[in-house]
């Protein structure tokens, strides 16, 4: 029987991403910011957006210039189209190519859905989902184009388990799941994995703005308890960015809290 071997690329074990340009949507803080900073300190050239926090992402740049690293920044609105293929488009002209996607760019607008208007609904939808599918129709054919791609869309507990108040966030979290098991699909023969990670109750700005009775009840359910770190979420990106034969999959970082 024929063996069939496959060669494996060299890589820089201090810098395993060494060469490759990723896009991090919503880089300016939070889950989004360490995740620039942990792709840039693994050799990759990182271009992070943003849309309204200018001296967040700044902050940002100027931790990765310090260590070393390679950043850019882009100013995007992901729910706008042209916003994204004009960032496509800016990095392609800029660095050659588009190795990685980081879709983490995301907003709440909480209330019980009796509350919610319909523009609260389509505000989320129109960032979360919208645009998931913005940067990513704006990437994949630079990525089809050269046979190597790597997509990592942040979704969310709250799109696996649903949440009080939060039935457009639910949606759109649940929705980048079904999203990326079918774009998986299609890509899986071109270079190309899809995956997701679903980040439980992470200690950030967002996080940190919720009551306090609030915050200490759901750390009391959660197995580990403790709220997870940007960091831990990070890690789990980084892992998916370098796998190659990992694709249509959810990784869970949530501390036990859904199994």
């Amino acid at each position: 029987m024929a063996t069939t071997v496959f060669e494996v690329e060299k890589v820089n074990a201090l810098k395993p991403l060494e060469g490759k340009v990723a896009i991090v949507t919503g880089a300016s803080r939070g889950i989004g910011a360490e995740i620039a900073k942990v792709l840039a300190r693994n050799g990759a050239t990182v271009v992070g957006t943003y849309n309204n926090s200018p001296k967040h992402i700044q902050d940002v740049a100027k931790v990765i210039e310090e260590e070393g690293g390679k950043f850019r920044v882009i100013q995007a609105d992901v729910a706008k189209f042209d916003d994204t293929e004009r960032l496509a488009s800016e990095v392609v002209e800029n660095f050659g190519k588009i190795d990685i996607l980081i879709n983490n760019a995301g907003i709440t607008k909480d209330r019980t859905f009796r509350k919610i208007s319909k523009e609260e609904w389509d505000a989320v939808i129109n960032v979360n989902l919208n645009g998931v599918f913005n940067a990513t129709k704006a990437v994949i054919k630079h990525m089809l184009d050269q046979n190597y791609g790597r997509i990592v869309s942040i979704s969310s507990i709250v799109g696996q388990a649903g949440a009080f108040g939060q039935t457009n966030y639910a949606a759109t979290k649940a929705g980048i799941l079904g999203f990326t098991k079918s774009l998986a699909l299609e890509t899986a023969s071109k270079g190309i994995t899809v995956n997701a990670v679903c980040p439980g109750y992470i200690a950030t700005e967002m996080v940190a703005a919720m009551p306090k009775e609030v915050l200490d009840n759901i750390i009391a359910k959660v197995p580990m308890k403790r709220l997870g770190t940007p960091a831990e979420v990070a890690q789990a990106v980084l892992f998916l960015v370098q796998a190659d034969y990992v694709t249509g999959q959810a990784i869970a970082v949530n501390g036990g809290l859904y199994m």
